[in-house]
């Protein structure tokens, strides 16, 4: 996998900045994160090892006048992505392409609005089903659930991505149950609440309104992974497929700086329970993905090989990029597709 050639350069010919710092979810150290002034502008060069062809960052300036700091983007950055916390710069390497699908046009679709009174949360899901609009409601399609919905949908393309592969025939019709995310930190960190609404009332609330063929495929990214996978666990029959996307696996062996967050213990009671098993009475394909310089890459690993050995069709691909949707949208194809048709193949004849 080939290296960003960045040198990351960031114009200042007025000298309005007295440093520059690099913000990025690479693990790099303090030292290879400052800027140096040069030729009228700050310039940071990148170690040439790093397996990432595509670079989202911030840069942390400290303005020259008042000395305090700020966050900015790079106004000389290769491009600029949206995500759940505002633009990013982007680098990006030479060889670095978008999907095929990203530029196409799809099939019509239609998003259906279909809220749920959860009594297991005891909280209203937000819940939309996207279907294609050549398609009724009472015609039997496969289904997706993913977690996070609205955020695939909008930042990752994920109903485009449907619309084009669909409408190219690459892959069959089918719906997409988008789940909004709530209280995302309590619902997603296996949380046994969380799990019990998804397998038996989130996805029986999709299938009671819409009608569906073979098992569901669940997805879901960082915590939204976790969430998935624990809910495969626990309840039995609700999916037939997984991906799971840069999951966050916490182990206190590559995870301890994460002790601050809430449900820490409870993420890391999980991951132990699913690390130290040696079989589970149900298993399902899964497809991992996570970047290759991800600080959840290690934990990710640990989760393949444990998922491997219990006896699920389990692989892991280590994407040259880091914890973001466009990373998660970049695996869709081939990744989600294959996982699709894997899940949804019809059995085959047995020979009499």
């Amino acid at each position: 996998m080939p290296a960003v050639p960045l040198t990351i350069t960031v114009p200042d010919e007025d000298g309005l900045f007295r440093a520059v710092w690099l913000q990025t979810d690479l693990p790099l150290p303090d030292e290879r994160r400052r800027f140096a002034r040069e030729n009228g502008g700050w310039v940071l060069a990148l170690p040439g090892d790093l397996q990432v062809t595509r670079l989202e960052y911030m840069l942390g300036v400290q303005l020259d006048e008042s000395g305090e700091w700020d966050t900015v983007v790079n106004p000389a950055a290769d491009a600029t992505a949206t995500g759940v916390f505002g633009d990013k710069s982007v680098g990006l390497d030479p060889g670095y392409a978008e999907p095929w699908w990203v530029g196409r046009t799809g099939t019509e679709a239609v998003v259906s609005d279909e809220p749920l009174k959860s009594r297991a949360l005891k909280e209203v899901v937000g819940v939309q089903v996207w279907s294609p609009a050549s398609c009724a409601p009472e015609d039997p399609l496969p289904l997706i659930v993913a977690n996070d919905g609205p955020e695939y949908a909008e930042l990752a393309l994920l109903t485009h991505y449907a619309a084009v592969l669909i409408g190219d025939g690459e892959l069959p019709p089918f719906r997409i149950a988008l789940v909004a995310p709530g209280p995302r930190n309590g619902w997603y960190s296996a949380s046994p609440q969380y799990a019990r609404a998804l397998g038996t009332e989130i996805v029986p609330h999709v299938t009671n309104s819409f009608a569906t063929k073979g098992g569901a495929v669940g997805i879901g990214a960082s915590l939204g992974a976790l969430a998935m996978l624990h809910a495969q666990r626990r309840q039995p029959g609700t999916f037939a497929g997984l991906l799971l996307q840069s999951g966050s696996f916490f182990v206190p062996r590559f995870d301890a700086h994460e002790r601050e967050f809430p449900h820490y213990q409870r993420v890391v009671r999980f991951s132990r329970a699913v690390l130290r098993a040696t079989s589970h009475g149900e298993t399902v394909p899964v497809v991992i993905t996570c970047g290759a310089e991800e600080e959840n890459i290690r934990n990710n690993r640990l989760m393949c090989t444990a998922l491997g050995t219990q006896g699920y069709d389990v692989s892991l691909h280590e994407l040259g990029d880091t914890h973001n949707y466009t990373a998660w949208r970049d695996a869709f194809d081939p990744l989600l597709t294959d996982l699709m048709l894997d899940a949804w193949a019809e059995p085959a004849a047995v020979s009499e």
